[in-house]
């Protein structure tokens, strides 16, 4: 019982501390936590836009190894028009289904795994001290304060984490025969993918 309650508790270390990282979106996040360990396995891959003239949504998806044994999986995307989304969508809530299939690109018969959706996420990183947001652009209803800038990205809208608890499941990621869906907020037009496993090389590992 002593050893089952230290694996929960180096798992919730793990997890906050993964929570916490301050890194570029795109990067893969390593973090080292008291009773944890140090999460240095991980495999990204890359997802492109299948409708580049369009939505042009590209990104990676990243895939680590915890100390228990468990797979993570995180997604991260981004396109040119996430501001021109916000600009013409009031609310701004949009999400992007994900999916692990079956076989390499374009073959889209067996859904693998159900990722969580992917959302778009407005954050502020500056603001214009010349000028006020008389439209109220970040829509928080204050017309009086200084212009903000936004800064748009899409990820995980659930978890910033998908966990997979299948031991070994991380080993059998470069054997496997996949690929990455990325699907438009109906649900079924694929506006990006990524081929995985035997069907890719990772753009990065460690």
């Amino acid at each position: 019982m002593i050893k089952y309650i230290k694996n929960i508790l180096a798992a919730l270390v793990v997890t906050a501390s993964l929570f916490s990282c301050e890194q570029e979106r795109l990067d893969p996040v390593l973090t080292t936590a008291e009773g944890g360990g140090t999460l240095n396995e991980y495999m990204a891959y890359t997802i492109e836009s299948t409708d580049p003239s369009g939505s042009n949504v590209t990104g990676r998806v990243v895939f680590y190894k915890t100390t228990l044994d468990q797979t993570l999986v995180q997604v991260s995307l981004d396109s040119p028009e996430f501001s021109a989304l916000y600009d013409s969508t009031d609310p701004f809530e949009i999400v992007y289904p994900s999916a692990i299939m079956g076989g390499a690109v374009g073959t889209e018969i067996t859904t693998m795994m159900t990722l969580y959706d992917v959302k778009i996420f407005a954050e502020q990183f500056d603001e214009d001290d010349t000028q006020l947001d008389t439209d109220d652009y970040d829509r928080d209803g204050d017309t009086e304060e200084y212009l903000p800038l936004l800064n748009f990205y899409a990820e995980f809208e659930e978890n910033k984490f998908y966990v997979i608890d299948e031991a070994g499941f991380y080993e059998g990621i470069s054997e496997m025969d996949s690929h990455i869906n990325i699907y438009d907020v109906d649900g079924t037009t694929i506006i990006a993918s990524g081929d995985l496993g035997l069907n890719a090389e990772p753009v990065e590992s460690n």
